[in-house]
């Protein structure tokens, strides 16, 4: 089986422009996010899902440097954008979704999201989903595995607005048309937040950056650290999650 870790990524963040180039421990933050991808045991291959905007062009560019594919496409209708990378893997039975503002993504959870899918053998198994629905594990280490059949079917069917824009919701909004399995901690720490979406969070993530090395750090390495330095946290607690905007307009492609 192989599987294919698509990172998304683009300059034009809304709250945070050009964040996913912003130096992280000394390199940029998309650089972290592929090679943590890339310490995946059960990730066959990693490339970037960006846009053709132009602003793009530099996203390719550090693709290229870092030796990842970088597949480009529709700056909105992200669910095409990620079928036409899709299409350009046609070996790839298992697709894997993480973001480029996740610069303490663990490849343990990458793995862990993979096995789930396998073991129950369902579309789509993630290690959250978005808000208002509950969530365990800490914002920062979200991942979303699907099959390439079920990803397939969302683009041929999907229409809603925030169905292309968002990837993965007309899937779990459907419940009873594909097969879903969560991962989920025993204890919630969903309060703690690891991503990357605004100043704050930059300057908390560039603080935790000092205290875990890069190439072995894992989450459990961040817990210990933010709850010895309770203070650390306070960096960010203003900062709030965007959530998936449920739009009454139909995508028109």
């Amino acid at each position: 089986m192989s599987v294919l870790c698509l990172i998304q990524a683009r300059a034009g963040s809304s709250r945070l422009p050009g964040k996913v180039f912003a130096d992280i421990g000394g390199e940029p933050m998309l650089s972290r996010v592929v090679r943590r991808a890339q310490a995946s045991r059960l990730v066959s291959e990693v490339a970037i899902a960006t846009t053709v905007s132009p602003a793009d062009d530099l996203v390719e560019a550090l693709g290229a440097e870092l030796g990842v594919k970088v597949h480009r496409g529709s700056e909105f209708d992200v669910l095409d954008r990620y079928y036409q990378a899709l299409q350009q893997h046609p070996e790839a039975s298992l697709i894997v979704r993480i973001t480029a503002d996740c610069p303490f993504m663990d490849p343990a959870v990458i793995d862990a999201v993979i096995r789930a899918q396998q073991e129950h053998n369902v579309d789509f198994a993630a290690s959250r989903l978005p808000p208002p629905y509950p969530r365990t594990y800490p914002v920062g280490l979200d991942v979303e595995v699907v099959t390439r059949a079920a990803l397939e079917r969302t683009w041929a069917e999907a229409r809603e607005g925030h169905h292309r824009e968002h990837v993965m919701p007309f899937i779990y909004e459907n419940p009873d048309s594909f097969s879903i399995e969560i991962i989920d901690l025993d204890e919630d720490l969903s309060s703690l937040r690891w991503t990357v979406d605004t100043p704050e969070d930059l300057a908390l993530a560039r603080a935790l950056a000092g205290f875990v090395p890069p190439t072995t750090m894992n989450w459990l390495d961040l817990l210990r650290v933010v709850r010895m330095h309770p203070e650390l946290s306070e960096i960010n607690a203003g900062s709030t999650q965007k959530t998936v905007d449920v739009v009454d307009e139909r995508w028109e492609p």
